[in-house]
């Protein structure tokens, strides 16, 4: 299986989302599944992850030093199985080019229920933290569903 999340400039929420979700798929014993995360604009290619956002992860005792910036598509966009859109703006972004297959908010899978996931960039410690949250969740939900479907589950 195949996996993007994607953001505006991938040095937020989307590679946090990257390396919290890896972390669920791991310790669920699911490491076959690729996954990848990029931004729907490419100025901040090559980059670390914004300081605040690999901060909060490395607080809550993350590693967010392997994360650089990619910008959307990744490879060809019909080879993911799901594309997980951070916010609506994204979701538009991805729907305007050849729409891959399995194109989704993120927070679909949201046991708090769907919608965005907030910018953090502009904003304080807090706004970060607040993603964060949403994204440890939101990846539980997302490896329980992936890990229900497979084979022998």
């Amino acid at each position: 299986m195949k996996i993007a999340v994607v953001c505006l400039g991938n040095i937020c929420r989307s590679p946090m989302a990257e390396v919290v979700l890896r972390d669920r798929l791991d310790g669920a014993g699911l490491q076959d599944v690729e996954l990848v995360s990029a931004g729907t604009g490419g100025w901040h290619a090559g980059e670390k992850m914004d300081r605040r956002a690999a901060a909060t992860l490395l607080e809550a005792g993350y590693d967010p030093e392997r994360h650089r910036a990619k910008q959307w598509p990744v490879g060809d966009p019909e080879t993911y199985d799901l594309v997980l859109a951070m916010d609506a703006d994204n979701f538009a972004d991805l729907a305007g080019q050849a729409p891959p297959s399995g194109l989704r908010m993120f927070r679909d899978f949201d046991p708090e229920g769907p919608g965005d996931v907030p910018d953090p960039y502009y904003g304080g410690a807090e706004g970060f933290r607040e993603v964060l949250a949403m994204v440890e969740r939101t990846s539980d939900a997302i490896t329980a569903s992936l890990a229900a479907s497979r084979p022998g589950s």
